[in-house]
């Protein structure tokens, strides 16, 4: 009986490990997947990233965060708006406009593009292990599974009653210090970039997916 035991208790303990390990291996394999695509960039640091009014602060978690201080000419007439990824079963996910804060939902980068606009609308939020991920019920884990999202998957904005709609055009992995990310791949265009931590479940490095206007 107690050799039973100690099966179940080592099976156990090996289907933990497996759970917390592949996503991490899976990350792994897609960090190598994008080093060999062109089209798939570890974004460096250059002479870009001194941005007047953002900054990469540390919480008291040790956490480092994009912070901005730019403000606008004039208030938005709203204060939140809603993102769905479908691929990814996010659906209407509440995001805090011109937010610092990751606390409470998604945060839009102060200062960023707002829905519809011509630039590049800056979203962060918070991953961890993919089996923590609840939908829109625990915005912890919201984006544990945005490196399961590749070109042409779609994003979508709601606000005020109207539909903005993305395609993923890029997918950026750099470092938690690399500021570049959050301009427009050009002057022209209208951009969402959706930024997240990974490896999942740790904060090493940052995935960024950009996705254009469609």
């Amino acid at each position: 009986m107690a050799k039973i035991i100690s099966i179940v208790f080592l099976g156990f303990g090996f289907f933990i490990l497996f759970q917390v390990a592949s996503p991490i291996i899976g990350y792994q394999l897609l960090e190598l997947r994008f080093s060999k695509a062109s089209d798939f960039l570890a974004s460096p640091q250059n002479e870009r990233d001194q941005i007047l009014g953002v900054s990469v602060q540390n919480d008291l978690n040790n956490f480092p965060a994009f912070v901005s201080n730019i403000k606008r000419a004039a208030i938005p007439p709203f204060d939140s708006f809603e993102l769905s990824i479908p691929k990814l079963g996010v659906l209407d996910a509440l995001v805090f406009v011109d937010s610092n804060d990751l606390k409470s939902g998604l945060a839009h980068l102060p200062g960023s593009a707002l829905p519809g606009e011509r630039g590049n609308m800056f979203i962060s939020g918070h991953s961890a292990l993919p089996q923590f991920f609840n939908g829109n019920k625990n915005y912890g884990s919201i984006f544990a599974n945005l490196t399961k999202l590749g070109k042409g998957d779609e994003i979508k904005i709601k606000v005020l009653g109207s539909e903005f709609s993305y395609r993923v055009s890029d997918i950026k992995i750099v470092s938690p210090n690399d500021l570049s990310v959050i301009y427009p791949p050009n002057d022209s265009g209208r951009f969402i970039s959706l930024m997240t931590c990974v490896p999942p479940g740790l904060n090493t490095k940052r995935l960024v997916v950009v996705g254009k206007s469609i």
